[in-house]
C-alpha cells in the first residue's frame, strides 16, 4: 500500500483521470446524440456502457492492486484510456465509438482503483479525496467552457479525457512498482465490517444512479425544456462546477468537525430538492439555480462517502468496491434518465429521483453513525520501493 505520510500528487492525478469521464457525461452524451446517427436513448446507452466498463474494472481489481503493483496497473489503465477514448474520437462509425468508449471506460476504472487504494492508506483520506474532487471539478469546468467554442462533433470531450490520461502518465514514475506484505498488522485478510460495507455499496449505487440520471440528461433539459443555447448550457455547467470547487474546499476545511452522518444525510436530502428543481426548469434562472446548488452539494457529500468507505478498510478494498458500486449506478444513470424522461417527462423524472434519494438517505446515515461509534484499526504497510519513499517525502 501507499505510505500515509504525505499527500502524493500521483494519487490526485489518477483520481482526476479516472473521474473525468463521469464529470463530462452530459457533454459526452449530448455530443454523441448530435454528432452521430443515434437517438438520445442510444447516446445515453453508450454513456452507460462507458461507465459500466469503468465499474467492471473496479470490481475486478479491488483486491489485485497490491498483487499487480500500483505503477504497472496505473500505466495499463492510462494506456487503455488514451487508446480507447482517442480511438473513439477519430471515428464516426458507431460500433467503433462504442468499442473505444468501453475500452476507455475500463482504463478510467483501472486508474480510479489504483487511486482509491492509495487514498485509503493515507492518514487523512478525506483530505486527499477533496483534493482529487477539486482537481477534477476544475478541469471539467475548463472543458465545459471551451468545448462549445471549438466546433461541432462528438469527439472533443472524449479527446479531453484521453489527453488528461496522457498528461498523467509521467507521474506514474512516482508510484511503487509493488507493495510489501511485510509487517502488516491485521488479524485476517477478510473484509472488515461486511454489513456496513455492503449497505454502503448498495445505497451508493442507488445514490449515484439518481445523480447521473439527471446529470446525463441535464444538457437536454437546458436545450429543449429551458430553451437555452449550447454555449449558455455549457456556461451554466462551468459555473456549477465552479460552485462544486467551493463545496470541495469547504468540505476540506470543515473536515471531520461535523462527523460524517450529518453531511451525508442532510446533504442527500438537499440534493433531492435540487434535482427536483433542476428537472422542472423551464427558464435560465430555475435551470441555473438547480444545477449550481446541486453541483455545490454533490462533491461535498461524495467526499464524505468516499472517506467513510476508506475508513471501513485501510487496505482500500471497500473504497474500491464502494466506488465501483457507485460507478454501476453512474453507468445506469444516463439510460435510466433517458428512459424516465422519455416516458414521463423531465419534471416527473426529477420527482421520482428525489423520492428515491430521500429513502436511501436513511441507511446511508445509519452506516455513517455506526462508523463514527467504532474505532477503525489502522493498517501500516511499509513500501519496498525506496524511490517512491524519496518522492513522497519531497
Amino acid at each position: 500500500m501507499f505510505a500515509p505520510r504525505t499527500i502524493p500528487s500521483p494519487l490526485v492525478a489518477l483520481f482526476t483521470a479516472g473521474y473525468l469521464a463521469p464529470y463530462l457525461l452530459p457533454t459526452v452524451v449530448g455530443r454523441l446524440d448530435a454528432g452521430l446517427p443515434v437517438s438520445a436513448t442510444q447516446a445515453g446507452a453508450i454513456g452507460s456502457a462507458l461507465l459500466l466498463s469503468s465499474a467492471t474494472a473496479g470490481f475486478l481489481l479491488a483486491s489485485r492492486v497490491d498483487r499487480i503493483g500500483p505503477r504497472t496497473l496505473a500505466r495499463v489503465g492510462l494506456a487503455l484510456a488514451v487508446l480507447g477514448y482517442g480511438g473513439a474520437t477519430l471515428t464516426t462509425t458507431v460500433p467503433a465509438v462504442v468499442a473505444g468508449a468501453t475500452v476507455g471506460g475500463f482504463g478510467s476504472g483501472t486508474a480510479t482503483a489504483v487511486a482509491a487504494t492509495g487514498i485509503a492508506a493515507q492518514s487523512d483520506p478525506h483530505r486527499v479525496t477533496t483534493l482529487g474532487l477539486l482537481s477534477v471539478s476544475a478541469l471539467a469546468g475548463v472543458v465545459y467552457l471551451t468545448v462549445p467554442h471549438l466546433g461541432p462533433g462528438h469527439g472533443l470531450p472524449l479527446a479531453a479525457i484521453a489527453l488528461t490520461a496522457l498528461a498523467v502518465w509521467p507521474l506514474t514514475t512516482r508510484l511503487p512498482v509493488r507493495t510489501a506484505a511485510r509487517h502488516i498488522r491485521r488479524e485476517s485478510t477478510s473484509l472488515p465490517h461486511p454489513r456496513a460495507g455492503l449497505i454502503l455499496a448498495a445505497t451508493l449505487l442507488c445514490w449515484s444512479l439518481a445523480q447521473n440520471s439527471l446529470w446525463g440528461v441535464s444538457g437536454r433539459i437546458g436545450l429543449t425544456q429551458a430553451h437555452l443555447s449550447e454555449a449558455t448550457v455549457g456556461l451554466v455547467f462551468a459555473v456549477a462546477l465552479g460552485a462544486g470547487l467551493l463545496g470541495v474546499v469547504g468540505a476540506g476545511a470543515l473536515g471531520p468537525r461535523l462527523g460524517r452522518a450529518l453531511p451525508i444525510g442532510a446533504g442527500t436530502v438537499l440534493i433531492a430538492a435540487c434535482i427536483a428543481l433542476s428537472a422542472s426548469a423551464t427558464d435560465l434562472t430555475t435551470f441555473a439555480t438547480g444545477e449550481i446548488a446541486w453541483n455545490l452539494l454533490y462533491p461535498i457529500v461524495l467526499s464524505y462517502v468516499i472517506g467513510l468507505a476508506a475508513s471501513l478498510d485501510p487496505r482500500g478494498r471497500w473504497a474500491v468496491l464502494v466506488g465501483s458500486a457507485s460507478s454501476l449506478g453512474t453507468a445506469a444513470g444516463p439510460l435510466a434518465g433517458s428512459l424516465l424522461s422519455a416516458q414521463a417527462g423531465f419534471p416527473a423524472m426529477g420527482a421520482v429521483l428525489a423520492v428515491g434519494l430521500l429513502v436511501i438517505a436513511v441507511p446511508m446515515t445509519a452506516v455513517a453513525l455506526g462508523a463514527g461509534r467504532r474505532s477503525i484499526p489502522m493498517v501500516e504497510i511499509p513500501l519496498e520501493t525506496p524511490a517512491y519513499d524519496k518522492a513522497t517525502a519531497a
